[in-house]
This record gives C-alpha cells, structure tokens and sequence, in this order.
C-alpha cells in the first residue's frame, strides 16, 4: 500500500497496526493490486491500435487490440513523450522531448508507419501536446523557449507562438472551443491561461510548487492540477482564479485525466506506483488501484468510456483498466519505458 492511504487514513484507520478489523476489510475492497498474470490481451470483443510511445527505446510501438500483440516498431525521435491520435484515427503525433532539436513524429497508424517528422527549430524540448478542433493543428509547449507552438500538422509549420511568460511550461491542456489553452508551469509555480486567438497569455494563477500535470474542464470552468513537489492535486475556479486542494499525500500525481463529462478524475502517481480514481464532482476518492514496481505514467480511455489503457513504465506494458470495477481486465505488451499513450479504432492495414 502506498503510504499515502495510511496518512489520508484509510476508514477508522490511524496508523499501520491500528486498524479494527472491519476497517481493514473495507480498506482491502477499497485498494487492489494488480497482480500479474492476467491474460496478455484486451478484453474480448475489443479491436483497433494502440500507439504507444517508449522513451527509452525512442520508438513507437503499433498495438493491435484483437490480437493483443505489438505489431510494428517504428523509430521516432529522441525521447518520446506524449502522444495524441486524431480524431479519426488515421494519424498520431508525438513529441520527441530529448535531443537538440526539438521534433515532432507524425504516424500512420492504418500503414504503420511514420509519416513525416517536423522539425520545430529553433524550439526545443517539446513536451505536451493536445488536437485543436478539426486536427489540423496541434498546441505543443516548448518549456525551454517558454511557449506554447501551434503548429500545422500536414505542412509542418509553425503557424503561432504563444509566449508562457513562465518557466517550464510542461504540459498543456485546451477547452472544447480550442480557444483557451492552459499550462503546468513547474519552474513559475503557477498555471497559466493562454488565448489561441490573440496569441497572448490571459493571466497566470499561483499553485502549489511544481505544477507538471494540468487538465482543464471542456467548458473552461475548472482548471486541475498536480504539484510534484507537495504532493496534492489543486482544482481552480476560472471564473475568478480561486483555487482549493481536492487530493492529498501523492508521491508525484504524474497526469490529470478526466473522463467525458468530467464524471472521474483519474490520477496515475508515478512514484508511489498507483493508479487512483475521485469523483468528478465531489472530489471524493472512489478506489485505487497499485502497480507495485511497474511505474504508471500515460494513459487513454476507450470510446466505450469503460476502459482505460495505462502505461507501464517500469514494466515495458499496458494495463488495460476497467474505470467501473476499478481493476485491472488485462495487459498489452509495448516496448522500453512506455509512456504516451493513444488509441484508435482503425486497424492496422486498413
């Protein structure tokens, strides 16, 4: 068990050995472990590709569903980070975070190749990346260069910058309209609103130290985020840039995930190995689920708004997660440090 569920307490819980015994019963249901094996596959009936990006391998892993197995490796750039697919699922785009010259790989995901890489220079180091509406166009931060890049996918250009105003500016997240971008800001402490109209910053709201991770409602009405360095996950009022703490004792809340609608946040905390799921709404914890030794990081839901695939850094795997029973129904297989992670529903050869 992490030891964040015995400093939050678990119910009637206040320190290890000190639990009465239906309290641990309850904790039990509460947390799982994913323990291996279970079946190398996707739930049955499940098809189409998973993209899968591995950073130590600097490649791209092509998983088809139906089958369960990896079947393509293509190169990418230096240090693959993020990923995401199109919204037809014909192309991903990654980005290449190492190396001194900040690239982006697009993949076809159907031909199981790469399709072209950009070449963003003079930027360097881009990290998060989000789809603007109609997918020509991705949002990228260049955290050294302090900006956010929008950049045109099929010509390869770089057809806006947008100034952060802020140090590290790691991972970005857009509202439905694509007007409103947002950023973690680790070095600033701060999230910072961003206009893709007027290709400005709005305004920069203070957070607690490190900020990395960041999601922000479709409306635009909240705005979350995870501090590496204390360990909570903040969620702001942009209406008028209030902020309270939903979540507690992380060792490093690695990604902010909202299910459609914004029903689940889910949050995979890379150093204390779990994998924990709250209430859109109430903030309150709904279960955990711990993958001791396996590092979580990069995750995806299924369109069917059941399943959730989870990389698996220190396990070179995916679990696949059923967000309902809050369990583990399954792995995929992917390549060294897995870590963005993209679905969609072609398959490969289509």
């Amino acid at each position: 068990m992490a030891d964040g569920a015995w400093k939050r307490g678990g119910p009637g819980c206040s320190a290890p050995g000190r639990c009465p015994m239906a309290a641990l019963v309850l904790m039990a249901a509460f947390t799982t472990r994913a323990f291996a094996p279970l079946a190398a596959q996707a739930p049955e009936g499940m098809s189409g590709t998973l993209v899968v990006l591995n950073k130590r391998g600097n490649d791209a892993s092509f998983v088809d569903l139906g089958s369960g197995r990896v079947v393509a490796t293509v190169p990418t750039g230096i240090g693959p980070h993020e990923v995401v697919v199109s919204s037809d699922g014909r192309f991903a785009v990654g980005t290449d975070y190492e190396g001194d010259v900040g690239t982006l790989t697009v993949l076809d995901i159907p031909g199981t190749r790469v399709l072209r890489t950009i070449d963003l220079s003079p930027y360097t180091r881009p990290h998060g990346i989000a789809f603007l509406p109609g997918d020509s166009a991705v949002a990228v931060t260049v955290e050294q260069d302090r900006a956010v890049l929008l950049v045109d996918v099929a010509d390869g250009e770089v057809t806006g910058v947008i100034p952060t105003g802020a140090s590290g500016s790691h991972m970005v997240a857009v509202t439905a309209d694509g007007e409103t971008l947002w950023t973690g800001d680790i070095g600033s402490n701060t999230v910072t609103e961003l206009s893709r109209s007027s290709l400005a910053r709005v305004r920069a709201l203070g957070a607690p130290a490190q900020p990395e991770a960041i999601n922000v409602t479709p409306d635009g009405s909240r705005v979350f985020a995870g501090s590496n360095a204390t360990g909570r996950v903040t969620v702001f009022d942009t209406s008028d840039g209030s902020s309270r703490t939903v979540a507690e004792g992380f060792g490093w809340p690695y990604r902010m995930f909202l299910t459609p609608g914004a029903g689940q946040l889910i949050v995979p905390d890379l150093r204390r190995e779990v994998l924990r799921f709250f209430h859109g709404e109430s903030y309150q914890e709904l279960g955990r689920i711990e993958f001791p030794g396996e590092a979580p990081q990069g995750l995806t839901l299924h369109p069917d708004g059941r399943h959730l695939f989870l990389s698996l850094s220190g396990a070179g795997r995916v679990a696949v997660v059923d967000i309902r029973q809050r369990q583990v129904v399954g792995y995929l297989p992917a390549g060294a440090g897995p870590d963005g992670v993209g679905f969609s529903p072609l398959t490969t050869g289509r």
